[in-house]
């Protein structure tokens, strides 16, 4: 998970890069800082796990939090997008707000639903 967070997380910064490159020296937080959601949200948490030998929570629960990296990853690019266009949308705030409920319930249902250990959900992927 580590990894596919990690290649993520160049990808992004790749896209940010190259993007702005072309903005013609507009610069917008959002799209210099899209990587960091993978990074912080993805990479470390996965490996602090794997380092400790915590056990993974639940499928459910790592499936939303995939979702709400996700959404905050694309809102964060988006709205740099938009910044360096010159405009602004009213739907900016629902990626936010998306992300934050995703992780809210995947913190959740990591406290309610039973986990499985490191070594089982490595060999089962």
């Amino acid at each position: 998970m580590a990894f596919r967070y990690l290649l993520v997380t160049i990808l992004c910064a790749l896209f940010g890069a190259v993007y702005e490159a072309f903005s013609h020296s507009v610069y917008a937080y959002g799209m210099l800082y899209g990587f960091a959601f993978p990074l912080l949200g993805g990479v470390l948490p996965a490996l602090l796990l794997a380092e400790k030998g915590k056990r993974m929570p639940s499928d459910a629960s790592l499936l939303l939090w995939h979702f709400g990296i996700s959404a905050l990853t694309v809102g964060s690019l988006f709205s740099g997008a938009l910044k360096i266009y010159g405009t602004s949308s009213a739907l900016t705030p629902v990626y936010w707000l998306m992300g934050g409920v995703c992780l809210l319930f995947s913190l959740l249902t990591a406290l309610f639903i039973p986990r499985t250990t490191v070594e089982k959900t490595v060999v089962n992927r």
